[in-house]
């Protein structure tokens, strides 16, 4: 499965510089609302060095990483859910992408006009989830109605009624459907409605690389939002990802290290994604290539195999597993085999991070 993250925020926050520079991918960043009319997309792979090392084992020179989708959305304004601005395709797009990746204005600077004419986070937060809540409020008052006049025939739509009245009630109290839905009967219940706020959201506080890598009184005022929201945080420069890109590989970890940063802007964005989203990464190894795949934690061995492909799951056998700990202490998957380091596992095992699977399968 691939992650779909889509970079929102208000105009002139910092969206499409940091896209660009993570994804290497020109979308226009002018300084005036509304430059990215349509969303930029853009595919990146998910760094992670166990693959380099597994390669080596098995004698290819064909890795295949996993990769995560960045969608750069048009910039949002106050009445976005009435169509002000570009408003009803700034909602279209959020819809369509797994998490949210909140790009908040927190620096200073005269010569960056800010669309609200002052610096203030929290408000800028609110402007985006306040036009996320009333879309959504909008929408479930309408599915309301078909919900109970099917229900007095389909009794069964009952709890999805009683869902959706209580979603009614707290998206109208300004809260996001995200805090609303506390158990995991509800939220697997409210998928049904595809609430834009329900949507986890990442909050990236984009500020000057002066104030990395701790921040300053603006990202600790995002920071304690993030805290009451059950959402993640981070403190991120787009500026100094901008120039991150422009190095040789090489010469990143220096730069990264003159800053006080263990990893780029974008490496700390997919590890907080997937995080965030509950996902890991088990890998398949051979002499054709080294493959990584992304599967939700607790994902069993069958729905694993699906993400390679449906026929992999419906026509499950067993899973052949070695960790990876134990294939790169061994130093092939022959001699894990010998050192009993190798498992056959059936339906019921649930996916580690890092283990090297073969499934075997028939259809």
């Amino acid at each position: 499965m691939a992650l779909r993250c889509g970079i929102v925020g208000l105009p002139n926050v910092g969206k499409s510089t940091l896209f660009n520079a993570i994804t290497a991918k020109q979308a226009e960043a002018e300084n005036y609302p509304f430059c990215t009319i349509d969303p930029n997309v853009g595919m990146v792979a998910v760094p992670d060095e166990r693959l380099e090392k597994l390669a080596a084992i098995v004698k290819t020179s064909t890795i295949v990483p996993a990769t995560i989708e960045l969608v750069d959305i048009a910039g949002l304004v106050r009445g976005a859910s009435k169509g002000e601005g570009l408003g009803n395709q700034f909602l279209s797009h959020i819809r369509e992408v797994d998490a949210i990746v909140h790009v908040v204005r927190c620096f200073e600077d005269a010569n960056v006009i800010h669309v609200h004419g002052r610096v203030d986070p929290p408000d800028d937060i609110v402007t985006i989830e306040t036009e996320l809540i009333l879309a959504d409020l909008e929408s479930m008052e309408k599915r309301l109605d078909k919900l109970k006049k099917n229900a007095r025939k389909e009794k069964e739509l009952l709890p999805a009624v009683d869902l959706a009245d209580k979603l009614i009630r707290g998206l109208g109290e300004g809260l996001p459907a995200r805090t609303l839905l506390a158990t995991e009967k509800e939220k697997l219940l409210g998928k049904q409605f595809f609430l834009l706020s329900a949507k986890p959201v990442l909050y990236a506080a984009n500020v000057s690389d002066n104030d990395l890598p701790g921040g300053n009184s603006f990202t600790a005022q995002v920071a304690e939002i993030a805290g009451k929201e059950e959402a993640k945080m981070l403190v991120i420069s787009a500026g100094t990802e901008a120039e991150i890109a422009e190095l040789p590989e090489k010469e990143r970890p220096e730069f990264l290290e003159s800053l006080g940063l263990e990893m780029s802007g974008l490496d700390r964005i997919i590890r907080t994604a997937y995080d965030l989203l509950g996902l890991h990464t088990y890998f398949t190894a051979g002499e054709k290539e080294v493959h990584a795949w992304t599967v939700r934690k607790g994902a069993t061995a069958p729905e694993a195999a699906g993400a390679i492909h449906t026929d992999f799951e419906k026509g499950f056998i067993r899973a052949e597993v070695i960790s990876y700990d134990d294939m790169i202490a061994c130093g092939s998957e022959q001699k894990a085999k010998e050192a009993g380091k190798m498992r056959s596992e059936g339906k019921e095992y649930v996916v580690r991070d890092g283990d090297v699977i073969v499934f075997r399968f028939n259809v």
